[in-house]
């Protein structure tokens, strides 16, 4: 009977795990559900700093792409899920990343976007914990939104916005190369 009760716990803990991806610290879901969309998780890797892990990124799409430019610019349902892994990562040091990315993703000519950047940063109004995950979703029909612990804190129309946004990840100079790379599945 001990066997039996054994190999029964064992399955349950295998089937749980099953449908989810293991980054770093983090456990994140293979699906997800947004804008009433099930996305599939394309790639995910970790995003570091001096050698310690700031956060678990994935990139969740309708289908399996790499093409990085054609993700940016698609007007399709899609996400970046950021877990948070790190005690570093502070509600002032994400908005200044935030800027910074957007700077990178435009080359530049963030004017255009200067006002939708700031009322974007200004939905992450609270203190950032270890543990909580924010989502960025583009929503055809809406927008940039931004969800925390799987609340909507707000979103920005627009998809010129999405593309400048996506690009912190996904474009020329990523916030990280190598989770981009990973993001793309690569």
């Amino acid at each position: 009977m001990n066997k039996l009760s054994t190999l029964f716990f064992v399955l349950i803990i295998v089937g749980s795990l099953r449908g989810q991806t293991k980054v770093g610290d983090a456990t994140l879901p293979d699906k997800v559900n947004f804008n009433g969309e099930s996305l599939s998780i394309n790639g995910a890797g970790l995003r570091e700093k001096l050698f310690f892990d700031i956060y678990a990124g994935a990139l969740y799409l309708n289908k399996k792409n790499n093409n990085a430019r054609a993700i940016a610019k698609a007007d399709e349902t899609m996400a970046i899920k950021l877990h948070i892994l790190s005690g570093m990562m502070s509600r002032n040091k994400m908005a200044n990343a935030f800027r910074e990315g957007f700077k990178k993703s435009t080359n530049g000519n963030i004017e255009p976007y200067k006002e939708r950047i700031e009322k974007f940063i200004g939905f992450i109004n609270n203190e950032i914990e270890v543990g909580q995950i924010y989502d960025i979703v583009y929503e055809t029909g809406k927008g940039s939104v931004i969800y925390k612990d799987g609340k909507e804190k707000g979103y920005v129309e627009g998809l010129e916005f999405k593309e400048a946004l996506f690009n912190i990840w996904l474009g020329d100079k990523p916030v990280d190369k190598g989770l981009k790379k990973e993001m793309l599945g690569r």
